[in-house]
């Protein structure tokens, strides 16, 4: 069910914006626990969770700015959400599939979050 007052979809977008800042990339799925699986590591510079600042937009959208996370060799199939910039921990709040990203080499890729609640 769609909820059809858009305050209500707004303030619902806001708390799962609120959940958490940190974003991350996986090679494939993370899975459904808090510690998320196939999460990139290694690279020089090395991997590391990039931190996002949520902002309300309307109708239910929050967005996050864009953070840019240094990878290894690797094609990237998965962004995580996280509580915490510690990778491997037991702080994955959310993840989502995208289009993949193929690193043939040491890289970075950015990251601009958007959040929507029907």
């Amino acid at each position: 069910m769609a909820i059809a007052v858009g305050s209500t979809r707004q303030s619902l977008a806001n708390s799962y914006a609120a959940l958490g800042n940190w974003l991350g990339a996986a090679t494939g799925n993370p899975g459904t626990t808090t510690t998320p699986a196939n999460e990139v590591t290694g690279g020089s510079p090395a991997y590391a969770r990039g931190q996002t600042t949520w902002s309300a937009g309307s109708n239910g959208v929050s967005n996050g700015t864009a953070t840019t996370l240094n990878s290894p060799a690797a094609t990237i199939t998965y962004v995580i959400l996280a509580s915490a910039a510690t990778t491997g921990a037991a702080n994955q709040l959310d993840n989502c599939a995208i289009t993949s990203v193929v690193l043939s080499g040491q890289g970075q890729i950015v990251i601009t979050p958007t959040y929507t609640q029907t």
